[in-house]
């Protein structure tokens, strides 16, 4: 007989024939793996506790799912960039997304994935995830994981559909299009403002793409910070009149890349200062890059899933309030290996 809570993953059960052929494996697949990694470091109680008073209760009608499993089910499909019904379907395929959102053929189904949509509006509709993302950095802050003091701003670009064969003959109106080098590119662009210690991501902001890096940037910039790193695209950052009118943001120290066009010709025998400044900032930088791999590789969002801005920023919390968690176990995990 199984043993569960709120409808999430058994805590003890009976095996049946499936399990034990799986135990007898001799290699866990790598999703597998990351999936023991995220079950080991979400705080299921806490987040279904942020989300049981916009619940439905079961008082009338049918009886509800449980908040866990509805959110497992939401956290598989966000991971692996999939539709309501294609999340459906992957619990019915794999053994390894069933385990994780804890389903028991024997005895119930899959959630369809109308329920999960609902399910998904619901988050949309009460802005559930940024609480997600903002419990998630109390945690850390106050166990020392992610420190105070320093700011590093970046934005990536998510690709939209350009195409206007649909329904409404049009693009999504509230995307844009921008050139990036020698491409153009239409979509929306996360700006994200990362711990310039520990690498995680304390806030984040979704634009049009034509939205410039630097108009965004005080948004990012915590209270307490005193340096700011970004990249080329901040230069001229402490001159714009938003930071120098206030007093906190024209105090901080930006130590902004300059571009390499910029740096003068040295000799060969000469130590390039310049360069080297240079060099120890993108050192710090570039820990906005690893986050960004981890929802663009890792969790596979490079084109938006849906139309509008609203409903994709919901979708960036839970992602990167994941990505956080996933970072600070890998990190932990390699510390223990070494």
């Amino acid at each position: 007989r199984s043993i569960k809570k709120n409808g999430g993953a058994w805590d003890m059960k009976q095996q049946t024939f499936t399990d034990m052929e799986h135990n007898c494996r001799k290699k866990k697949t790598k999703r597998e793996e990351f999936l023991e990694i995220m079950d080991e470091i979400i705080p299921w109680d806490e987040w279904v506790q942020i989300i049981e008073p916009y619940y439905p209760n079961n008082r009338r009608g049918r009886p509800t799912i449980g908040i866990e499993r509805m959110l497992r089910m939401y956290l598989l499909q966000i991971w692996f960039n999939l539709s309501d019904p294609a999340t459906e379907d992957a619990i019915y395929d794999s053994y390894a997304m069933r385990k994780f959102a804890g389903i028991d053929f024997m005895t119930e189904n899959v959630p369809d994935g109308t329920t999960l949509c609902r399910f998904r509006h619901l988050l949309e509709e009460n802005g559930l995830n940024k609480l997600f993302f903002d419990a998630i950095n109390r945690v850390m802050v106050a166990t020392g994981h992610m420190m105070k003091g320093g700011t590093i701003v970046d934005a990536t670009i998510i690709n939209a559909p350009s195409s206007t064969k649909n329904a409404e003959k049009s693009r999504d109106p509230e995307m844009h299009q921008t050139k990036k080098g020698n491409e153009w590119r239409f979509g929306m662009k996360c700006h994200a403002g990362v711990d310039a210690g520990s690498g995680l991501v304390h806030t984040i902001a979704v634009t049009a793409a034509n939205v410039h890096d630097v108009v965004v940037a005080p948004k990012l910039i915590r209270k307490d910070d005193l340096v700011v790193y970004g990249d080329s695209g901040y230069l001229g950052i402490q001159n714009r009149p938003e930071i120098r009118e206030n007093t906190h943001l024209a105090a901080i120290d930006y130590r902004i890349n300059r571009r390499p066009h910029s740096f003068p010709q040295v000799s060969d025998n000469a130590l390039d200062w310049e360069r080297i400044i240079e060099h120890r900032k993108s050192s710090v930088r570039c820990k906005v890059e690893h986050v960004f791999r981890i929802i663009k590789c890792q969790f596979g969002y490079q084109k938006v899933r849906y139309r509008g801005l609203k409903k994709n920023e919901n979708r960036l919390y839970a992602m990167f309030a994941c990505a956080n968690l996933y970072a600070l176990a890998l990190a932990e995990r390699s510390l223990r290996e070494a």
